[in-house]
């Protein structure tokens, strides 16, 4: 088990070193540069930001020094942002973005999968046909127009849920129902799916002609060997969530981590872009390796090494 645990923190690194190197290069091969864009600043000026950030070094000795920052936890300074850092930027941030990532999974959790069970034992009844239709609305209907609606209705009309901003729990009840319902209609389409197929396979069929109760099918026999594509899907969507979502973000006036993203890319903020990259991926690494684990608490038969 060590020697896994070691051999899957070495990939990770690799793994995380490549991303840091193909995203910093990927970014100086844009055209411009963070005090260039659009030619607001004279020459001048120009000139002594890009001294003052070390930008008019060599590229191969940025690329080191920016490691050598990397490894002390220090992404450096924003371009754009002028006095912020980006530890400080991501400190900020990603509290909310995490909370907000954080609940919609949980929504997801208890609600797609219980859907998707249902609909597979209940197969071409009502209730199947209910619900896959509205997993396709669900899936169908962007978040922003979703976002649209719920604002006017529980905003505008109701009111009793804030438009914007998270002072308070109940601003983040809309953000998370809209980035939950897409991904809760996804995983139960994708639960059902699997467990039809599981249903279909020989030894649930042996397992039934021995007598064993359907209940104990269900629990030892399929939903363990159908909850690994699931579990796999809900790691990741779980993983991309915790980062913050620029759309939902934006129109509830969440003061996230999305908004940084985009901007961070038009405004070419190298240093930002490099800062909340290395985050997403080290969450993206992590989540596998514990999807991983999972696979093994699931299914037993999965191992992790071998002896």
């Amino acid at each position: 088990m060590i020697r896994y645990v070691i051999k899957r923190l070495l990939m990770m690194l690799a793994t995380l070193f490549v991303i840091i190197t193909a995203t910093f290069f990927l970014m100086r091969a844009i055209p411009g540069g963070p005090f260039s864009f659009d030619r607001v600043l004279p020459p001048n000026v120009e000139a002594a930001l890009n001294a003052k950030y070390h930008l008019d070094q060599p590229l191969m000795k940025q690329y080191l020094d920016y490691l050598g920052g990397v490894l002390r936890f220090d992404f450096g300074p924003s371009f754009v942002y002028f006095g912020q850092t980006i530890n400080e930027m991501i400190e900020a941030g990603w509290p909310p973005s995490a909370v907000i990532g954080v609940w919609a999974t949980v929504l997801i959790l208890v609600l797609g999968v219980p859907l998707g069970i249902i609909s597979a034992l209940k197969r071409n009844t009502l209730s199947d046909r209910v619900i896959m239709v509205i997993s396709t609305v669900g899936i169908i209907v962007p978040s922003f127009v979703l976002a649209t609606f719920l604002l006017y209705f529980f905003s505008v009309r109701l009111k009793v849920l804030p438009a914007f901003g998270n002072d308070t729990w109940k601003g983040y009840v809309l953000p998370v129902i809209c980035l939950a319902v897409g991904s809760v209609c996804a995983i139960a389409r994708l639960t059902r799916s699997s467990m039809l197929d599981t249903l279909s396979q020989d030894y649930v069929r042996t397992a039934r002609s021995k007598g064993l109760s359907p209940g104990r099918i269900l629990r030892v026999h399929v939903l363990r060997n159908s909850l690994i594509p699931v579990v796999t899907s809900l790691g990741m969507t779980f993983a991309a969530l915790l980062t913050g979502t620029f759309v939902i973000e934006k129109i509830f006036a969440i003061p996230g981590l999305g908004r940084y993203f985009v901007d961070s890319i038009s405004n070419r903020d190298y240093t930002t872009v490099m800062g909340l990259t290395i985050l997403s991926s080290v969450i993206m690494v992590v989540m596998s390796f514990l999807i991983d684990v999972i696979y093994v608490v699931i299914d037993p038969r999965i191992k992790l090494y071998d002896k």
